[in-house]
């Protein structure tokens, strides 16, 4: 998985990208024995601690000068665009350091250090909203006329000029100064369900232990969960489901609580910048239309039909009677060899990569020889896969937990695609303007998938092996798009229920949560059979702690799908038109940058498009299969 850096670089808080958040493989090798070579170069942020922290006390010391401008902001175009660069290079320091202290952390979460450097990035982070509070509701007394006369006598003001016209888009829903300084002091409070959740799965949850058919024992903690539900024993697969998913279930009033809490904080301040429902709070800070949301989960249910084929294609595939929920992490095809070292993980992406031209796989290159990727696991390392690409002056970061499979080169590709997003970005567009929107990160990342799944079916011809190729990219769709609206289908209904007043529980969410699993898994009609242990699966997923993200997912991989089909015909605009997207940074909202790159989201194309590629490729499985004499 894989969440984005700051709406605006001139907001006051900042996010780390954190864009996948699978798990890796058990990581059982301590940091000093991964080889300096595969581990990322963090030095290139700051020479070491001592030097973090100079740069963060020089940070903490200069943010409240940015007072100086207080009622001052309308008096002239050199004192607002004064004020505005002050904080736009504060913020960009900012974020520099709080990704050093966020990298430093997640190489080993255990170290308390690095979790005190995250904390107080955190406690800056407040003061620096406290200290800017004044910002937005100054602005917001000048009209547009007045604002567009200041930036044609101020040339500062120009890369601002975006900022500024969506800040009077958003005027009913900014506050005054005292509110807005109370919001901004309560904002280190609002972090703590997550915190909460993140502390509790990563560190204090007492993982289960279960034995295996062979007599081997596993803990499964996030890693090894993820490991254990893909073994070909049937049996193991139905263990690891029921002990993992139940010893959550154990503990599903105490994560409910974290999560109960995170809606209630969405509730908030959905009221405070008075909304109607938090679906337009969240989607209005993209200006995405509700209706993408609503239309995305009616279409994908209406499409069900498609994933039913899938699923009974699995079935058939396995060979198995009754195709259950722990069986849909199953090498479709166990005797298909779809192992990479990393040299030819390497060799295959940039082959992959390469009709985006020499200007791309050469910074690609770059990032694998300098130093950007933290590669291989560790004890205590964070699981998943991110790219932070927030380090404007210096280069993207990535963290990978690589294991050799098909699935984490793919993985590797995925977040080349957000890293190369991050680099062009930042390279064109000034600081102001540089930070994407979440709602167009995923789409560079699951192009880079896309493209990289055509050149290895283009090299593969042995039948087992391509069907087990076209079955990972049926599988990829699954958990993109059906698997990220179902979640998505999970948030409206429990904020739903909020905004109702209605009591969240852990036993609630299970409800909720098994109701929306079963209609899409064709439970009722006999297609897959979810196991009565399913219903705790919400407490497993983090992205729940990011209000109304994961719906970017899906439509991020419908987009993708439907760009890349028109870079792989050779279409020569269309490439140069996705190259123009990934360096327009957030010079543009979301739903225009996609229509400049060819894909209008809006409509239900991209979707429609997308399970019609998803059927041509079950038609060619079955072919094979037929071929194969199955």
């Amino acid at each position: 998985m894989r969440v984005t850096r700051t709406m605006m670089r001139i907001a006051v808080s900042v996010f780390v990208l954190l864009l996948a958040a699978s798990a890796g493989f058990a990581q059982s090798k301590e940091r000093a024995d991964i080889p300096e070579a595969s581990k990322w170069k963090i030095t290139d942020l700051y020479a070491s601690d001592d030097a973090w922290r100079v740069a963060k006390d020089k940070l903490a010391a200069r943010i409240p000068e940015v007072k100086k401008f207080k009622g001052t902001l309308g008096t002239s175009p050199q004192q607002l665009a004064a004020g505005l660069e002050m904080v736009s290079d504060l913020n960009k320091d900012f974020t520099r350091i709080a990704i050093y202290a966020g990298l430093s952390s997640d190489q080993d979460t255990r170290v308390a250090k690095y979790r005190a450097m995250k904390q107080e990035m955190d406690q800056l982070g407040s003061s620096f909203g406290a200290d800017t509070s004044f910002v937005e509701p100054e602005i917001l007394k000048m009209d547009r006329a007045t604002i567009d006369a200041f930036i044609a006598r101020e040339p500062k003001l120009v890369p601002y000029t975006f900022y500024l016209h969506d800040l009077l888009r958003r005027q009913a829903h900014t506050l005054s100064e005292p509110e807005e300084k109370i919001i901004a002091d309560a904002g280190l409070m609002s972090s703590a369900p997550s915190e909460v959740y993140s502390v509790f799965t990563n560190a204090d949850f007492p993982f289960p232990t279960v034995t295996l058919a062979d007599g081997t024992t596993r803990k499964l903690d996030l890693a090894t969960f993820a490991v254990s539900r893909t073994l070909p024993n049937r049996e193991d697969r139905k263990k690891v489901f029921d002990t993992f998913f139940g010893a959550l279930g154990d503990y599903r009033g105490t994560i409910g609580t974290a999560l109960n809490a995170e809606v209630q904080k969405d509730l908030f301040y959905m009221k405070v910048r008075k909304y109607p429902t938090n679906l337009d709070a969240a989607l209005d800070t993209d200006t995405i239309p509700t209706s993408v949301y609503t239309k995305l989960i009616e279409g994908v249910n209406a499409n069900l039909p498609t994933f039913h084929r899938y699923l009974k294609l699995r079935k058939r595939i396995l060979g198995i009677n009754d195709l259950h929920y722990y069986d849909l992490y199953a090498p479709l095809v166990a005797n298909a060899k779809l192992e990479y070292s990393l040299e030819e993980s390497k060799k295959n992406i940039l082959g992959a990569l390469a009709p985006l031209g020499t200007g791309y796989t050469s910074v690609i290159e770059r990032a694998f020889n300098d130093r950007w990727i933290d590669l291989y696991p560790n004890a205590g390392k964070r699981t998943g896969a991110y790219s932070s690409g927030g380090a404007y002056d210096v280069h993207p970061y990535m963290l990978i937990n690589y294991n050799g499979r098909y699935d984490d080169m793919s993985t590797v590709a995925h977040e080349l695609g957000h890293t190369m997003q991050s680099y062009f970005s930042n390279k064109t567009q000034p600081y102001p303007t540089a930070s994407y929107r979440i709602f167009v990160a995923e789409v560079a990342s699951t192009f880079n998938e896309a493209l990289l799944n055509e050149y290895m079916l283009k090299q593969i011809k042995d039948p087992a092996t391509r069907l087990s190729l076209l079955g990972s990219y049926l599988e990829n769709m699954k958990g993109t798009v059906f698997r990220q609206t179902q979640f998505a289908e999970f948030e409206l209904r429990i904020h739903e229920a909020a905004e109702k007043g209605e009591p969240l529980t852990g036993d609630t969410f299970d409800k909720i949560y098994y109701d929306i699993v079963k209609r899409y898994y064709g439970h009722d009609q006999g297609v897959c059979i979810v196991d009565d242990v399913v219903k705790h699966e919400w407490a497993y997923i983090p992205h729940f702690y990011r209000t109304y993200y994961v719906y970017q997912y899906a439509t991020s991989g419908t987009a993708s799908a439907a760009l890349s089909e028109k870079v792989l015909s050779g279409d020569a605009a269309a490439t140069k038109r996705y190259l123009a997207f990934l360096s327009a940074g957030g010079s543009k909202y979301p739903i225009d940058l996609l229509k400049d790159a060819g894909v209008d989201m809006t409509t239900s194309e991209p979707l429609d498009l997308t399970m019609k590629k998803l059927n041509r490729v079950m038609d060619e499985m079955e072919a094979i299969l037929k071929q194969m004499g199955k």
